[in-house]
Protein backbone atom coordinates (compact mmCIF):
# COMPACT_ATOMS: atom_id res chain seq x y z
CA UNK A 1 0.00 0.00 0.00
CA UNK A 2 1.05 3.16 -0.89
CA UNK A 3 1.57 6.17 2.18
CA UNK A 4 0.28 8.98 1.66
CA UNK A 5 2.79 11.91 3.18
CA UNK A 6 1.83 14.55 5.41
CA UNK A 7 2.28 18.17 3.52
CA UNK A 8 -0.21 20.19 1.02
CA UNK A 9 -0.72 18.98 -2.66
CA UNK A 10 -0.60 21.87 -5.37
CA UNK A 11 -3.85 21.99 -5.00
CA UNK A 12 -4.45 22.16 -1.64
CA UNK A 13 -1.74 24.92 -1.56
CA UNK A 14 -3.81 27.01 -3.77
CA UNK A 15 -7.29 26.31 -2.40
CA UNK A 16 -5.72 27.63 0.92
CA UNK A 17 -4.03 31.08 -0.47
CA UNK A 18 -7.56 31.66 -2.14
CA UNK A 19 -9.85 30.44 0.80
CA UNK A 20 -7.94 32.68 3.15
CA UNK A 21 -8.38 35.96 0.96
CA UNK A 22 -12.09 35.22 0.55
CA UNK A 23 -13.20 34.25 3.90
CA UNK A 24 -10.98 37.21 5.50
CA UNK A 25 -12.76 39.76 3.72
CA UNK A 26 -16.09 38.23 3.21
CA UNK A 27 -16.33 37.26 7.03
CA UNK A 28 -15.34 39.96 9.09
CA UNK A 29 -15.55 39.89 12.84
CA UNK A 30 -18.46 42.41 12.65
CA UNK A 31 -20.08 41.07 10.09
CA UNK A 32 -20.16 37.77 12.13
CA UNK A 33 -21.42 39.72 14.73
CA UNK A 34 -24.18 41.57 12.51
CA UNK A 35 -25.16 38.07 11.23
CA UNK A 36 -26.11 36.73 14.61
CA UNK A 37 -28.92 38.72 14.64
CA UNK A 38 -30.07 37.54 11.13
CA UNK A 39 -32.46 34.96 10.74
CA UNK A 40 -31.39 32.99 7.85
CA UNK A 41 -27.73 33.27 9.52
CA UNK A 42 -25.56 33.75 6.53
CA UNK A 43 -24.93 36.00 3.46
CA UNK A 44 -26.41 34.79 0.36
CA UNK A 45 -24.68 36.57 -1.53
CA UNK A 46 -21.16 35.31 -0.26
CA UNK A 47 -22.84 31.78 -0.68
CA UNK A 48 -23.42 32.43 -4.71
CA UNK A 49 -19.82 33.42 -5.29
CA UNK A 50 -18.64 30.65 -2.94
CA UNK A 51 -20.40 28.32 -5.74
CA UNK A 52 -19.59 30.17 -8.35
CA UNK A 53 -15.99 29.23 -7.09
CA UNK A 54 -16.68 25.56 -7.24
CA UNK A 55 -16.28 24.60 -3.95
CA UNK A 56 -19.33 22.83 -3.46
CA UNK A 57 -18.07 20.64 -6.10
CA UNK A 58 -14.48 20.24 -4.65
CA UNK A 59 -14.64 16.34 -3.37
CA UNK A 60 -17.48 15.57 -6.53
CA UNK A 61 -16.62 13.63 -9.33
CA UNK A 62 -16.20 15.60 -13.08
CA UNK A 63 -19.32 13.69 -14.20
CA UNK A 64 -21.76 14.96 -11.65
CA UNK A 65 -20.58 18.54 -12.09
CA UNK A 66 -18.00 18.29 -9.65
CA UNK A 67 -14.37 19.26 -9.94
CA UNK A 68 -13.04 15.77 -9.09
CA UNK A 69 -10.49 16.28 -6.56
CA UNK A 70 -10.53 14.73 -3.04
CA UNK A 71 -11.88 15.41 0.75
CA UNK A 72 -8.35 16.83 1.13
CA UNK A 73 -9.04 19.45 -0.72
CA UNK A 74 -12.05 20.70 0.91
CA UNK A 75 -10.05 20.79 4.20
CA UNK A 76 -7.88 23.80 3.70
CA UNK A 77 -11.13 25.71 2.56
CA UNK A 78 -13.54 24.34 5.63
CA UNK A 79 -10.32 25.68 7.97
CA UNK A 80 -10.12 29.24 6.71
CA UNK A 81 -13.85 29.13 7.13
CA UNK A 82 -13.29 28.05 10.78
CA UNK A 83 -10.55 30.78 11.13
CA UNK A 84 -13.05 33.89 10.28
CA UNK A 85 -16.31 31.66 12.05
CA UNK A 86 -17.89 32.16 8.51
CA UNK A 87 -21.59 31.65 8.33
CA UNK A 88 -23.55 29.47 6.13
CA UNK A 89 -24.07 25.86 4.78
CA UNK A 90 -21.06 24.80 3.50
CA UNK A 91 -19.99 22.05 5.61
CA UNK A 92 -23.80 20.20 5.79
CA UNK A 93 -24.20 20.72 1.83
CA UNK A 94 -20.37 19.09 1.53
CA UNK A 95 -21.65 15.78 3.63
CA UNK A 96 -24.97 16.04 1.60
CA UNK A 97 -23.03 15.53 -1.21
CA UNK A 98 -20.68 12.62 -0.20
CA UNK A 99 -23.74 11.31 1.32
CA UNK A 100 -25.21 10.84 -1.84
CA UNK A 101 -21.83 9.76 -3.46
CA UNK A 102 -21.61 6.69 -0.90
CA UNK A 103 -25.26 6.04 -0.62
CA UNK A 104 -27.09 7.19 -3.82
CA UNK A 105 -27.86 5.02 -7.20
CA UNK A 106 -26.45 6.37 -10.16
CA UNK A 107 -29.83 7.89 -11.32
CA UNK A 108 -29.50 10.05 -7.79
CA UNK A 109 -26.14 10.64 -8.30
CA UNK A 110 -26.54 11.97 -11.71
CA UNK A 111 -30.13 13.82 -10.81
CA UNK A 112 -28.83 15.64 -7.27
CA UNK A 113 -25.09 16.32 -7.66
CA UNK A 114 -25.04 18.62 -10.57
CA UNK A 115 -27.94 21.22 -8.56
CA UNK A 116 -25.82 20.55 -5.02
CA UNK A 117 -22.19 21.88 -6.89
CA UNK A 118 -24.32 25.08 -8.70
CA UNK A 119 -25.32 26.28 -5.40
CA UNK A 120 -28.78 24.25 -4.03
CA UNK A 121 -27.61 23.96 -0.50
CA UNK A 122 -28.44 20.84 1.10
CA UNK A 123 -28.76 19.91 4.81
CA UNK A 124 -28.76 16.43 7.09
CA UNK A 125 -31.49 14.89 9.50
CA UNK A 126 -29.43 12.89 11.36
CA UNK A 127 -29.14 13.02 14.95
CA UNK A 128 -31.58 12.46 17.93
CA UNK A 129 -32.73 12.94 21.14
CA UNK A 130 -30.93 10.06 22.49
CA UNK A 131 -27.68 11.85 21.20
CA UNK A 132 -25.96 9.07 20.51
CA UNK A 133 -23.17 9.85 18.48
CA UNK A 134 -23.44 6.71 16.35
CA UNK A 135 -25.44 7.15 13.36
CA UNK A 136 -26.50 3.67 12.91
CA UNK A 137 -28.96 3.80 16.04
CA UNK A 138 -31.79 5.23 14.36
CA UNK A 139 -35.17 5.42 16.01
CA UNK A 140 -36.78 8.10 13.79
CA UNK A 141 -39.49 5.22 11.25
CA UNK A 142 -40.20 4.88 7.86
CA UNK A 143 -43.25 2.25 6.96
CA UNK A 144 -43.46 0.91 3.41
CA UNK A 145 -47.30 1.39 2.03
CA UNK A 146 -47.16 0.27 -1.47
CA UNK A 147 -45.06 3.19 -2.68
CA UNK A 148 -45.38 5.42 0.02
CA UNK A 149 -43.33 5.97 3.03
CA UNK A 150 -44.95 6.85 5.84
CA UNK A 151 -42.16 8.57 8.41
CA UNK A 152 -42.64 9.36 12.41
CA UNK A 153 -40.04 10.50 15.18
CA UNK A 154 -38.07 13.62 15.70
CA UNK A 155 -34.64 14.64 14.15
CA UNK A 156 -32.27 17.48 16.09
CA UNK A 157 -29.44 19.56 14.87
CA UNK A 158 -30.59 19.69 11.58
CA UNK A 159 -28.80 23.10 10.53
CA UNK A 160 -29.90 26.48 8.00
CA UNK A 161 -33.46 23.92 7.09
CA UNK A 162 -34.89 27.18 5.63
CA UNK A 163 -32.05 27.35 2.74
CA UNK A 164 -31.87 23.39 2.22
CA UNK A 165 -33.15 22.93 -1.09
CA UNK A 166 -32.56 19.11 -0.54
CA UNK A 167 -32.34 17.36 3.38
CA UNK A 168 -31.28 13.79 3.59
CA UNK A 169 -32.81 11.47 6.19
CA UNK A 170 -31.61 8.60 8.00
CA UNK A 171 -34.50 6.86 9.00
CA UNK A 172 -35.02 3.05 10.37
CA UNK A 173 -37.20 0.65 8.12
CA UNK A 174 -38.12 -2.67 9.14
CA UNK A 175 -35.01 -2.43 11.72
CA UNK A 176 -32.32 -1.36 9.77
CA UNK A 177 -31.23 2.24 9.18
CA UNK A 178 -31.54 3.62 5.61
CA UNK A 179 -31.21 7.02 3.93
CA UNK A 180 -34.15 9.24 2.22
CA UNK A 181 -33.40 12.66 0.12
CA UNK A 182 -36.36 15.12 0.37
CA UNK A 183 -36.94 17.74 -1.72
CA UNK A 184 -37.79 21.13 -1.26
CA UNK A 185 -41.54 20.03 -1.59
CA UNK A 186 -41.08 17.64 1.10
CA UNK A 187 -39.04 19.16 3.02
CA UNK A 188 -42.00 21.77 4.19
CA UNK A 189 -44.12 19.20 5.31
CA UNK A 190 -41.75 19.32 8.01
CA UNK A 191 -43.06 20.39 11.30
CA UNK A 192 -39.39 22.44 12.02
CA UNK A 193 -38.65 24.77 15.53
CA UNK A 194 -35.25 26.70 15.57
CA UNK A 195 -33.08 25.08 18.53
CA UNK A 196 -31.40 27.31 20.94
CA UNK A 197 -27.54 26.03 20.87
CA UNK A 198 -24.32 27.41 22.12
CA UNK A 199 -23.03 28.47 18.95
CA UNK A 200 -25.28 31.31 17.38
CA UNK A 201 -23.02 31.78 14.73
CA UNK A 202 -25.36 28.46 13.03
CA UNK A 203 -29.14 27.84 12.58
CA UNK A 204 -30.25 24.60 13.91
CA UNK A 205 -33.69 22.80 13.35
CA UNK A 206 -35.60 20.45 15.52
CA UNK A 207 -37.64 18.49 13.04
CA UNK A 208 -41.13 15.91 13.84
CA UNK A 209 -41.53 13.52 11.26
CA UNK A 210 -45.19 12.34 12.59
CA UNK A 211 -47.68 12.39 9.55
CA UNK A 212 -45.54 13.07 6.83
CA UNK A 213 -45.15 10.62 3.58
CA UNK A 214 -43.10 10.91 1.01
CA UNK A 215 -42.62 8.30 -2.19
CA UNK A 216 -40.83 5.28 -2.10
CA UNK A 217 -38.10 6.54 -4.30
CA UNK A 218 -36.93 8.53 -1.97
CA UNK A 219 -34.76 6.07 -0.44
CA UNK A 220 -31.12 6.30 -1.56
CA UNK A 221 -29.81 2.37 -2.30
CA UNK A 222 -31.05 0.49 1.45
CA UNK A 223 -27.90 -1.75 0.44
CA UNK A 224 -25.39 1.03 1.20
CA UNK A 225 -26.99 2.76 3.57
CA UNK A 226 -24.59 1.88 6.64
CA UNK A 227 -20.92 2.24 4.32
CA UNK A 228 -22.83 5.90 3.42
CA UNK A 229 -23.50 6.71 7.29
CA UNK A 230 -19.81 5.77 8.38
CA UNK A 231 -18.52 7.62 5.27
CA UNK A 232 -20.48 11.25 6.44
CA UNK A 233 -19.50 10.35 10.21
CA UNK A 234 -15.73 10.54 9.59
CA UNK A 235 -15.93 13.46 6.98
CA UNK A 236 -17.87 15.18 9.74
CA UNK A 237 -15.22 14.21 11.87
CA UNK A 238 -12.05 15.69 9.47
CA UNK A 239 -14.33 18.61 8.51
CA UNK A 240 -15.07 19.36 11.62
CA UNK A 241 -10.87 19.15 13.09
CA UNK A 242 -10.42 21.73 9.95
CA UNK A 243 -13.02 24.14 11.28
CA UNK A 244 -11.36 23.50 14.90
CA UNK A 245 -7.78 24.21 13.62
CA UNK A 246 -9.03 27.16 12.14
CA UNK A 247 -10.06 28.50 15.05
CA UNK A 248 -7.69 27.78 17.33
CA UNK A 249 -5.14 29.61 15.02
CA UNK A 250 -7.25 33.19 15.03
CA UNK A 251 -8.09 32.10 19.04
CA UNK A 252 -4.68 32.38 19.29
CA UNK A 253 -3.69 35.49 17.17
CA UNK A 254 -6.78 37.37 18.98
CA UNK A 255 -5.41 36.46 22.20
CA UNK A 256 -1.66 37.44 21.49
CA UNK A 257 -3.06 40.96 20.32
CA UNK A 258 -4.24 41.83 23.31
CA UNK A 259 -1.42 40.64 25.57
CA UNK A 260 0.86 43.06 23.11
CA UNK A 261 -1.37 45.76 23.71
CA UNK A 262 -2.69 46.02 27.20
CA UNK A 263 -0.97 47.15 29.95
CA UNK A 264 -1.42 46.72 33.50
CA UNK A 265 0.97 48.56 36.34
CA UNK A 266 3.09 50.08 33.80
CA UNK A 267 3.83 46.44 31.81
CA UNK A 268 2.44 44.98 28.90
CA UNK A 269 0.71 41.92 30.32
CA UNK A 270 2.38 39.78 27.64
CA UNK A 271 5.62 40.27 29.32
CA UNK A 272 4.34 37.79 32.38
CA UNK A 273 5.74 34.60 31.47
CA UNK A 274 2.84 32.97 33.12
CA UNK A 275 1.11 34.36 30.08
CA UNK A 276 3.64 33.95 27.88
CA UNK A 277 3.56 30.36 28.90
CA UNK A 278 0.61 29.33 28.04
CA UNK A 279 0.06 30.81 24.96
CA UNK A 280 3.20 28.80 23.83
CA UNK A 281 1.44 25.60 25.47
CA UNK A 282 -1.72 27.00 23.25
CA UNK A 283 0.39 27.11 19.86
CA UNK A 284 1.77 23.44 20.64
CA UNK A 285 -1.26 22.31 20.41
CA UNK A 286 -2.50 23.66 18.08
CA UNK A 287 0.29 22.71 15.45
CA UNK A 288 0.25 19.44 16.54
CA UNK A 289 -3.24 19.81 15.97
CA UNK A 290 -2.78 21.13 12.26
CA UNK A 291 -0.22 18.30 11.82
CA UNK A 292 -3.12 15.30 12.58
CA UNK A 293 -5.38 17.24 10.45
CA UNK A 294 -3.68 16.75 7.12
CA UNK A 295 -2.22 13.19 8.02
CA UNK A 296 -5.92 13.16 8.23
CA UNK A 297 -7.02 14.50 4.77
CA UNK A 298 -3.70 13.00 2.94
CA UNK A 299 -4.74 9.61 4.29
CA UNK A 300 -8.49 9.82 4.56
CA UNK A 301 -9.30 7.24 1.75
CA UNK A 302 -6.55 4.56 2.77
CA UNK A 303 -8.70 1.91 4.85
CA UNK A 304 -8.46 1.27 8.17
CA UNK A 305 -5.23 4.40 8.21
CA UNK A 306 -7.70 6.66 7.07
CA UNK A 307 -10.16 6.35 9.83
CA UNK A 308 -7.49 5.88 12.87
CA UNK A 309 -5.89 9.41 11.63
CA UNK A 310 -9.34 11.20 11.11
CA UNK A 311 -10.38 10.05 14.74
CA UNK A 312 -6.94 11.10 15.89
CA UNK A 313 -7.35 14.62 14.66
CA UNK A 314 -10.70 15.18 15.66
CA UNK A 315 -10.16 14.27 19.30
CA UNK A 316 -6.60 16.69 19.29
CA UNK A 317 -8.42 19.30 17.66
CA UNK A 318 -11.42 19.14 20.23
CA UNK A 319 -8.72 19.71 23.03
CA UNK A 320 -6.54 22.44 20.92
CA UNK A 321 -9.19 24.55 20.23
CA UNK A 322 -11.14 24.40 23.28
CA UNK A 323 -7.68 25.11 25.47
CA UNK A 324 -6.99 28.06 23.38
CA UNK A 325 -10.52 29.61 23.76
CA UNK A 326 -10.47 28.87 27.65
CA UNK A 327 -7.43 31.10 28.18
CA UNK A 328 -8.41 33.50 25.21
CA UNK A 329 -11.63 34.05 27.95
CA UNK A 330 -9.49 34.26 31.11
CA UNK A 331 -6.92 36.16 29.77
CA UNK A 332 -8.99 39.16 28.99
CA UNK A 333 -10.15 39.02 32.73
CA UNK A 334 -13.38 40.81 32.97
CA UNK A 335 -14.37 41.60 29.58
CA UNK A 336 -13.78 37.89 28.56
CA UNK A 337 -16.68 36.76 30.42
CA UNK A 338 -18.92 39.20 28.29
CA UNK A 339 -20.51 38.67 25.08
CA UNK A 340 -18.68 41.54 23.44
CA UNK A 341 -14.97 40.05 23.70
CA UNK A 342 -14.83 37.83 20.68
CA UNK A 343 -13.14 35.29 22.87
CA UNK A 344 -16.84 34.32 23.45
CA UNK A 345 -17.07 33.72 19.80
CA UNK A 346 -14.32 31.20 19.62
CA UNK A 347 -15.10 29.27 23.10
CA UNK A 348 -19.02 28.72 21.71
CA UNK A 349 -17.46 27.63 18.41
CA UNK A 350 -15.15 25.43 20.31
CA UNK A 351 -17.94 23.46 22.56
CA UNK A 352 -20.45 22.75 19.03
CA UNK A 353 -17.38 21.24 16.84
CA UNK A 354 -16.24 19.45 19.78
CA UNK A 355 -19.80 17.98 20.43
CA UNK A 356 -20.93 17.07 17.24
CA UNK A 357 -20.04 13.82 15.94
CA UNK A 358 -18.38 12.81 19.20
CA UNK A 359 -15.87 14.54 21.54
CA UNK A 360 -12.27 13.20 22.28
CA UNK A 361 -13.24 11.01 24.57
CA UNK A 362 -15.46 9.28 22.02
CA UNK A 363 -13.10 9.00 19.20
CA UNK A 364 -10.15 7.94 21.24
CA UNK A 365 -12.03 5.15 22.60
CA UNK A 366 -13.00 3.77 18.84
CA UNK A 367 -9.51 3.95 18.40
CA UNK A 368 -8.35 2.13 21.03
CA UNK A 369 -11.03 -0.60 19.93
CA UNK A 370 -10.38 -0.27 16.05
CA UNK A 371 -6.50 -0.59 17.37
CA UNK A 372 -6.62 -3.19 19.82
CA UNK A 373 -9.33 -5.16 18.16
Amino acid sequence: MKRSTIGFSEEQAQLLDIAAAFCREKSPVEKVRKLLEDEQGYDPAVWKEMAELGWLGIAVPEEFGGIGLSLAEVVPVAEQMGRHLMAGPFVPTTLAAQAILAGGTEAQKKALLPEICAGAPASLALMEEHGDWDLTHVEAEARREGDVLKLSGKKTFVLDLPSAEYLILSLNLGGKPVLAVLGKEDIGKLKARRETVIDETRRSYQIVLDGVSVPVSALLDEGKAVQALRHIELTASLLLSAEMCGGAASTIDYTLDYLTTRKQFGKLIGSYQSLKHTVVDAHIAYEQARSHLYNAASNFNQQGEGEAATRMAKSVASEAFSFASDRAIQFHGGFGFTYECDAQLYRRRALWCEYQHGDAVYHRRLLADALLG
